[in-house]
């Protein structure tokens, strides 16, 4: 990508699963862009693997072990950003754990807990302690990783489709609350993707027919530019288009 043509040159960009799969994949994405990217993952090694990454795309990053559920860590983080860079330009909550697929009679309050703590509670600490650098952006982009099973009632799939569910609600909320300002704030199903993460559901199926990571932050790219307006949208890249909330993505 030559220089005149990275649309987040000057730009920081907070990604979290970043320590491999999509969150890896957008990460890299955002530098390619021109962006400094602020890598959150629990793995160091992963981490470490995209920092290298980053680097040879003549990019820079900041990487940051952390376990999301550590609500006190994403503070600390958001003061930190605030203190070294006054705003944060892109936010990408793309962490997120599968958990044990089983009745809803069956699974384990620990489990059940810990869908919740990852992908809905984390994602809303993560506005409360980013939203006001987000604010001071002159364009302040934000994307949350969702999944279709959140619009199915699949069996089996409750704890993880339930908070989905939630998270869409909770951007969509936070897309309203920011209606007059200059943040965007929407919501991307990946669907079918080639991942640890789909491979451990459906063991059966082929990875090398299904789409892989750096095809889906192709895709995600878009949403995190200045340039894009929608807000409060959730985009479906097995669609390829932006979905009514009570169409299945």
């Amino acid at each position: 990508m030559a220089e005149n043509s990275k649309p987040l040159s000057d730009r920081i960009a907070l990604v979290t699963g970043a320590s491999r799969g999509i969150g890896a994949a957008i990460a890299l994405e955002l530098a390619h862009a021109g962006a400094h990217v602020v890598a959150v993952g629990r793995t160091v090694g992963g981490l470490e693997d995209l920092d290298d990454r980053i680097r040879a795309a003549g990019s820079s990053t900041t990487l940051v072990p952390l376990d999301v559920k550590d609500s006190e860590g994403i503070a600390r983080l958001a003061l930190a950003l605030n203190e070294r860079y006054r705003r944060l330009d892109v936010l990408v909550g793309n962490a997120g754990i599968l958990g044990p697929l089983s009745p809803l009679s069956h699974v384990e309050p620990k489990d059940w807990d810990n869908h919740l703590a990852v992908n809905v509670t984390a994602n809303w600490q993560l506005i409360r302690c980013m939203d006001v650098l987000l604010q001071r952006s002159q364009a302040g982009r934000v994307v949350f990783l969702t999944s279709g099973v959140a619009h199915m009632g699949r069996a089996y799939w409750g704890p993880y489709a339930a908070s989905k569910a939630a998270l869409e609600l909770l951007a969509r909320t936070y897309a309203s609350e920011c209606a007059t300002t200059s943040v965007r704030a929407n919501l991307f199903s990946p669907g079918p993707t080639r991942t640890r993460m789909y491979a451990s559901a459906f063991p059966g199926i082929d990875p090398l027919t299904l789409p892989s990571a750096e095809d889906v932050a192709k895709a995600i790219l878009p949403l995190c530019l200045p340039e894009c307006g929608e807000t409060g949208r959730l985009y479906s890249f097995r669609e390829k288009k932006f979905l009514d909330f009570h169409a299945p993505a």
